[in-house]
Order: structure tokens, then sequence, then C-alpha cells
């Protein structure tokens, strides 16, 4: 749920509120108005974050003054509160968001709004008053239910703490955000900070457990949950009471995003691949995590983690990994804070990503092979799950991808959130809109997807596409593609979609690359499959491989072969020529070098 605070006029309030990060603040330029913001400078705008939209709210303004205003302050949308003809906010739109406000009563007619449907992004109803809005007044929102076109909508007119919660079950499809205003004042223009933080609190609490997030028993929908033996309660226990409090300190805040910025090298770029996008008829864009210190996405949550370990007063760290990477990241992190370090990982694993293997050693670490089942990245898992079971008061596992029993999912998620975060505002700021039409990543158990997606999956107009690993072929008997091959079941300690026998024995999994090398998705990831919010499709090792060339000869990127399944895709995929379509880059290719060149002969 989008948030909106509108009615803003003086500057030290609108430092005050941008530092809250509402999506949305609005400034009315309507002189009638006791909120107009009169001679207000233009600077006074200047500080306000890329993320947050500018927005110009007008009654029956001239197109020439919108312009001139929207020019001097920097908008990037407009309201239009009066009694705009849909030709007037077509003449915006595609320069800024345009949204066309409504009174609502009893005896409004919704056949009218059809006649904007095509000259506007959003529509924002408001309580029918005499006057252009303002009223502080609620009207009868199951009128609601009368709307039926595919526009997004804010709802306004009198939402107070007194009514926010019901606000909560409105569920219709197109419900957008919620605009604040007069019941959240001191007086006309000058918002109350404390009560506006309560809001927010209500409604992010909100959009954390709405259709797509964990609720409080930590589950997503049918999935999730921590199905785990009695010996580790005690470990798992400990973390889901204190994570959230942990994490959310303003303290730790600030010592992960310094870190994450002087450390990581954060933001990373968004990349405009210009000959992937006239190859494709698109504007492809590249989330480049693999310029990230240890050359992936992982870094992000070891960062996050290893924080949240030494809160939790922990001397030892163990951790599995697959391609080496989170393996890399935990090492690394474990070596910046002086914290013994355990990996475990696959036999066959340890062969295939040996460079990884070189590293985590040199970074101080002792990597342990798994030497059960397919030796692999289930395997690994398996192991340091006895490790923490064996060693629950002084270690802390740092799980490297969003599976294993809550809260886990819900950590790994948060901390990997920063690659949407930072794709928001990079896409608003080189395209003018923050919404690309595709997002589009690898999934294994799906921690860089999930990243990738965190910030869009409320927004149902981007589309989710999550690639996972088809090996040698869905029906070859030698795959990794969850979705189409498993069933609901329990895999390593959560309920989840996994690849499984008829009497509930893990399958063993295949795929070339060993980052998706797994049998199972995350609970989420689960739920976005099963929801049909998220498309779950799946590549080959060859086509992999080639996309993996393809990558290295038209942008001069060598990616990890994790990496190349969600470039793959692109190969399947129709757009139009203005869609703009986001990959993630999960890592770089160099660990995947002797892969590559065994296969290409080079």
């Amino acid at each position: 749920m989008k948030i909106k605070v509108c009615g803003l006029k003086h500057p030290e309030n609108i430092n005050a509120v941008a530092a809250l990060q509402p999506d949305y603040v609005g400034f009315i330029l309507y002189g009638k108005s006791p909120r107009y913001m009169a001679n207000l400078a233009t600077d006074a705008l200047q500080t306000i974050p890329a993320s947050i939209q500018k927005t110009g709210v007008f009654v029956n303004e001239s197109s020439e003054n919108i312009d001139r205003l929207v020019t001097e302050y920097g908008f990037n949308a407009v309201q239009l509160h009066g009694d705009e003809s849909p030709e007037f906010c077509a003449a915006f739109k595609g320069r800024v968001t345009v949204i066309k406000a409504f009174g609502i009563n009893e005896d409004f007619d919704f056949e009218q709004l059809k006649d904007y449907a095509n000259n506007i992004d959003l529509f924002l109803f408001d309580t029918k008053t005499k006057e252009y809005g303002g009223s502080g007044k609620t009207f009868d929102w199951a009128i609601l239910d009368q709307y039926k076109l595919d526009i997004p909508f804010f709802l306004s007119g009198g939402v107070g703490l007194e009514n926010i919660k019901e606000v909560k079950n409105i569920t219709h499809p197109q419900f957008y955000g919620v605009d604040l205003n007069s019941r959240f004042e001191i007086e006309p223009g000058l918002k109350n900070i404390e009560k506006l933080k309560e809001a927010f609190k209500i409604i992010k609490n909100k959009t954390q457990q709405m259709k797509y997030g964990v609720n409080e028993q930590g589950y997503y929908g049918d999935f999730g949950g921590a199905y785990i033996p009695e010996m580790l309660y005690p470990n798992v226990e400990e973390l889901r009471e204190q994570y959230l409090n942990i994490i959310n300190d303003d303290d730790f805040k600030a010592e992960f995003d310094d870190l994450l910025k002087n450390y990581v090298g954060r933001p990373s770029p968004l990349y405009h691949a210009k000959r992937y996008s006239e190859k494709y008829g698109a504007n492809i864009f590249f989330k480049r995590e693999d310029l990230n210190h240890t050359g992936s996405h992982k870094i992000n949550n070891a960062i996050g983690q290893i924080l949240l370990a030494k809160r939790l007063g922990k001397k030892r760290i163990i951790a599995e990994t697959g391609a080496g990477q989170h393996g890399v990241a935990t090492a690394t992190v474990c070596a910046l804070m002086n914290i013994e370090c355990v990996v475990y990982m696959g036999e066959i694993d340890m062969v295939r990503q040996a460079p990884n293997v070189a590293r985590m050693k040199m970074l101080g670490a002792k990597v342990v092979p798994a030497t059960s089942g397919s030796k692999t990245l289930k395997d690994a898992t398996n192991e340091a799950l006895r490790d923490w079971i064996g060693n629950p008061v002084d270690t802390h596992y740092i799980i490297g991808s969003v599976v294993g029993p809550y809260p886990y999912p819900d950590i790994v998620a948060r901390f990997q959130a920063i690659i949407s975060q930072e794709t928001k505002a990079q896409l608003l700021e080189q395209t003018g809109k923050e919404l690309p039409q595709y997002v589009m990543a690898c999934v294994g158990g799906g921690s860089n997807a999930m990243g990738m997606f965190y910030h869009f999956i409320e927004d149902e107009a981007v589309k989710l596409v999550a690639v996972e690993a088809a090996g040698k072929g869905v029906n070859s008997g030698e795959s990794a593609a969850t979705t189409a091959l498993g069933d609901e079941g329990v895999l390593h300690g959560s309920r989840t979609i996994l690849m499984q026998t008829e009497d509930g024995q893990v399958v063993e999994p295949y795929s070339i690359s060993a980052g998706l090398d797994y049998p199972g998705i995350g609970p989420q990831h689960a739920h976005l499959f099963k929801t049909g919010r998220g498309q779950y499709v799946s590549i080959t090792d060859e086509e992999a491989l080639q996309a993996g060339l393809l990558c290295c000869q038209l942008e001069g990127i060598i990616p990890a072969i994790e990496t190349a399944h969600a470039l793959a895709q692109l190969e399947k995929m129709k757009f139009e020529a203005n869609d703009n379509v986001v990959i993630c880059i999960s890592g770089r290719g160099d660990k995947d070098l002797d892969t590559y060149i065994n296969y290409f002969g080079y």
C-alpha cells in the first residue's frame, strides 16, 4: 500500500515528513485552500529524496501555469482536483504521473471515469464536497465496489488514526494507496509527525502482511512456518523473538547502511543494456549485483546477519554454500568482524567452484565438505543444521537464501530488499517512472530474486519472472525445476514446494549451476507461484551457457551461470517497445570460467 502525505507547506515540516519515506508528498497550489503553499521557495523541495514522488495539486489551473510550476518545483506528479477534462489530463501523461481526483458520494457515476482511463495514471477518490476536497470527512468506502476499471486509485478524505485500521479491510484489487492529510495536522499545512509515524507503522506492518507477505505465525499463505526438531527450538525461538527489534534499531540500521555503502560499494549500478535492448525490442536494464564486493548479491545478507549475530552475543558463525558466493560473503564478513567461520559445501560443488573454496580459505574460514546424498547444496544445508543443533549457545547460522525455518526467509528477504529499493529510485531517475513492466531473476532457493522482487510485489502491474534450472531438461531426470516437478512438503524447516518422491523422499536435483542446484524454493516463492503473482519458468544448462556467452559478447559482462539462466529467458519473451525490463545480474562469472571454457572449447 502506497502512502501519500498531502498539504505540506513548511520547509522543516517537509523534511520531517520526507524522513518517514512516504511514496508521495503533495503540495497544494490552489489559492482557496488553507494548505496553499504560497511563496514556498523552490529549494525547499530539493532535499526530498528521488524515491519520493513530489506531487503538485491543482484545481482548474491553466496548463501553462501547471507546466511552469512543474518545472520550477521539479514535480514528478500532478494531481488534478478540479473539473479537468480527459483531454486536459492527457496533455501531461508521459511527462509526469497524472492523478485525477474525484469527489465520491452515494450518487457518484463511476461510468464517467471510462473517458479518463487512457489519459491518466491514477485516480484519487475523495469525499464529495461543495468545494474541492479538504473536508476531513470520510465517505462510505463500500461504494468503491462499484469501481470496475483497471486504473489503480488512492483513497482520500478523512483518513485518520481512528479509522486507518479499517483501511486494512479494503480488498479492492485496484486499491493503490492512502492519502493522509488533515487528520494528521497540528494546524492546516503543519503535519503532526508523531501521528504520521504511528500511521506509517500500521500501514507498513499491513503491507508486509498483505497478500504476499509473511503473517505473525511465519507463514506466506500455505507455506513457511518452522518445522524443526526440538533440539533446534531454542536457537530459532531466540532469533524469532529478537530479530525485528534488533534490525529496526536505529544504531543497527546506521551500521548496516554504512557498511553497504562504504564496504560493499552500494548502490550497485542500474545499467541500461543498449545492445540487449536493441536485440529484444525493449528497454533492458541490468541491476549489477555482480559489482558488489565479493562479486554477488550474497554480501548484502551476510553483512546484515553478522551484525545480527554480534547483537545476539554469538562468537561463532556457520554457513552453507552452493556456488560458493554465499560462503565467500560469509567468510568475508567473519574476517571483517574477527569471528570464527565454518562453511559447509557439497563435495561436488567444491570441485566445480574451486576458486571460491580457495577464497574462503584465504579469508580464514574452515570449509567442510558434505559427502552425503548428491554432495551439493541440499546436503551442505543438512550438515550446517546438524552443526547448529550441536552448538546452540555460541553459534549463529547465516543461511544464505530465503529458505529454512521462520524467521530466516523474512530475515534474508529484508536484507536483500536493498536491491529493489535502489532499483525503484534508479528507474525513476533514468526513466521518470519507478515501476517497470517486468522484473526478472534466477531462482534456486531464491534470495536474489526475492531481493529483486521485494519492493515490487504489491504492485501487481509489475510482472515478476523467476527462472529455475531445468538442467538437462525438465523431464530428463536431471533437473532442478522445482515448480514444474515439485509438490508441497517440508524441506529444511519450512513448508514449501520441493521435488520429492511419492513417499516424500527428496529427489536429488541437478543443474550445471551450483547455486541453482537445490530441490526446493523459499516459502515466499512457493506462495507467489501458487497464487499466480509470479511466473516461474525454467532454462536448460545449454540455454544458460549460450545466454552467458551472448552477454559477454553483447555487453562485455561475464555473468555467473546462475544469472545466465535469467538472461536466457529473454529469448522466450515478447515485449512492447516501451517496456522497461529489469534483470538482476546476481553474480559475476569468474568462478564459472572453467565451465564456460570447457563447454565452448576456448
